[in-house]
């Protein structure tokens, strides 16, 4: 019996191993996609990876996947398994009673789409023209109605999209923490515009070409241990990281040569996605464990390293000489100046170019505006009108352009709705895993300025990277502080920070 089951063991292996050779070279075309694919070329490959996931679809809600999960969940042979077995036993369970509740010509309808919405939201930034693009947001919305109904809810229907990215995590508790930092931040906001302490940002934004942005973001990213045997840095419209296997992830950045912060803070953020994939243990490898466990907990690594590290001090006290190197025109300015003016509030319309203190603010307006979406109390057509409101009642100021407000992003073009609130997610559960570092480390600005980013990666992926997604987001929170979600770290360091900074 017992070597009957081994048996069945090895091809349950090798069944998602092919999985997994399928969603990788999806991954290779959606990456290449989003990273210069000829335009005319667009519809075809969207059709290819349409096909290609429905296979894998249909692989995931086999028969034979049935009947793998069936043998092995069995009580009598489940101690007879490798954990690797049992934990891709329960991530495939997991998606086979998701997946086999959509109709797999629907699904295969619903990727076409998705990949089409990309390149249409593409065309339709570009041009600042949400009517563009509303109709096929409208479709991912009605394919997304259509699936909470298949999946269930449990209580409110946006909980089920929440679920998808951050298991545990609800519209009550989001609806508690959020209001929390919003009844922090607001008034911090209004003490720093009438602070008389601001600091002097014209220098930020003087020309600084493409190609010695890349430069240094390269030296960063080597620094800071991203693996360039392993993956590569590329340019895109919206940046992004991606696995395409344990040998294999890939980051993007977007340069600005009149805002050097876009490339270099959005490089070393996705650099910290990447850090963690790269860090996960090799036993997961080929299953689809090699993953982050939720995408709140992926944030935390970005945001980690975004904030936490690349905007402290001690960062560019390392670091400023070489900024110079390739951009001359600071010379003549003080590094403390530099440290204000990269730290500046205010706020601002683009989330990915917010400051620190206002970002939160931005996540929370879209989760509103999603919730909303999903219990029917707006339509796809009333997103601009409520983007522009709701960006003048919590930041004071109204996008005059779609490019610039309902189109910033392109999430909702990926059907990923539920996804967002895991960007404040993941700064709370950073605030917190800073604070338990620190019981290790209380010399952790000592630790950037000396450039020992190693132990800090070493830490990281003792307590997060390694264990992929065999285990839940709250447990590894808990695991790690000590405590469930508490926004309070992430107050403080906010409070005590931009205090500093504008002498409140």
């Amino acid at each position: 019996m017992k070597k009957n089951i081994q048996a069945v063991e090895k091809q349950f292996l090798q069944y998602v191993k092919k999985m997994m050779a399928y969603k990788e070279a999806i991954s290779l075309m959606y990456w290449d996609l989003r990273t210069g694919a000829p335009k005319k070329g667009i519809d075809q490959r969207s059709e290819v990876i349409g096909m290609l996931s429905q296979d894998v679809f249909h692989m995931s809600t086999s028969e034979q996947m049935a009947a793998y999960i069936a043998e092995l969940s069995a009580k009598s042979v489940q101690e007879q398994l490798s954990p690797v077995t049992r934990y891709t036993l329960v991530e495939c369970q997991k998606e086979y009673e998701r997946n086999k509740k959509i109709p797999a010509d629907e699904y295969k309808q619903y990727v076409i789409l998705q990949s089409k919405a990309e390149s249409v939201w593409e065309e339709a930034k570009a041009k600042s023209d949400f009517s563009l693009f509303e109709p096929y947001l409208e479709q991912l919305v009605d394919f997304t109605k259509r699936f909470i109904t298949y999946w269930g809810t449990n209580g409110h229907p946006y909980n089920t999209l929440l679920d998808l990215y951050e298991p545990g995590v609800t519209v009550d508790l989001l609806d508690s923490v959020f209001s929390k930092l919003r009844d922090h931040i607001v008034p911090l906001v209004q003490q720093i515009s009438e602070s008389r302490h601001k600091p002097e940002t014209s220098f930020l934004f003087q020309s600084f070409p493409k190609e010695k942005q890349r430069s240094l973001s390269l030296a960063l990213l080597k620094e800071l241990g991203y693996d360039f045997d392993a993956g590569r840095l590329d340019e895109t419209a919206h940046p992004f990281a991606i696995t395409l296997n344990e040998g294999d992830v890939r980051i993007t950045t977007k340069y600005d040569e009149n805002d050097f912060r876009t490339a270099i803070f959005g490089t070393i953020h996705e650099c910290g996605h990447a850090l963690y994939e790269q860090n996960i243990s090799k036993e997961w490898a080929g299953t689809p464990l090699y993953d982050g466990t939720s995408m709140g907990i992926h944030e935390s690594q970005s945001l980690f390293y975004e904030n936490f590290i690349a905007r402290h001090y001690s960062f560019w006290k390392r670091h400023y000489s070489l900024l110079q190197q390739y951009a001359p025109h600071f010379a003549d300015v003080s590094l403390d100046d530099f440290y204000r003016a990269i730290n500046e509030s205010k706020p601002s319309l683009i989330r990915i170019e917010a400051d620190e203190l206002t970002y939160p603010l931005h996540i929370i307006i879209r989760y509103e505006m999603e919730k909303a979406l999903f219990d029917g109390a707006v339509e796809v057509r009333d997103l601009p009108h409520i983007w522009n409101e709701k960006y003048e009642a919590y930041l004071g100021i109204r996008p005059e352009r779609d490019a610039e407000g309902i189109l910033q992003d392109v999430h909702w073009a990926g059907g990923s709705f539920g996804y967002f609130p895991s960007y404040a997610l993941g700064y709370m559960y950073a605030a917190q895993f800073k604070h338990a570092m620190e019981k290790e480390f209380t010399n952790f600005g000592e630790l950037i300025e000396n450039g020992e980013f190693v132990r800090i990666r070493e830490w990281l992926t003792t307590h997060i990277h390694q264990f992929g997604k065999t285990k839940k987001p709250l447990d590894i929170l808990h695991e790690v502080t000590g405590e469930g979600l508490n926004p309070a770290y992430l107050i403080c360091y906010l409070e005590e920070k931009y205090k500093h900074i504008y002498r409140l």
